[in-house]
């Protein structure tokens, strides 16, 4: 499948200074196959962590998260969310929202 950028799931994050690394983060996440899930990609997701350090203006929502999304690894919470911008059956992007 394909990733719509587009997607509301994603609330815009794939647009912004930091687009491009939230890009390669999250397609790496979400075509990941290691486990846990994502593990390969702990690189990129530190290189869009320092870009939105870089951007505090922009990213300060998703800084403030930090510590839930930690707090939610820790306990053994996935990104179930992640599948909503994949349309897995055609190879197209999907229009759908997300309800998480």
């Amino acid at each position: 499948g394909k990733l719509n950028w587009d997607c509301p799931c994603l609330g815009g994050m794939a647009y912004g200074p930091c687009g491009e690394q939230f890009k390669k983060s999250f397609s790496c996440f979400v075509f990941s196959e290691t486990e846990p899930k994502g593990k390969d990609c702990i690189e990129s997701f530190i290189e869009m962590q320092a870009c939105f350090l870089e951007h505090p203006e922009v990213y300060a929502e998703e800084l403030k998260d930090e510590e839930w999304d930690e707090a939610q690894e820790a306990s053994g919470a996935t990104g179930a969310g992640a599948g909503a911008a994949l349309d897995d059956d055609s190879g197209t992007p999907e229009a759908a929202s997300a309800t998480a």
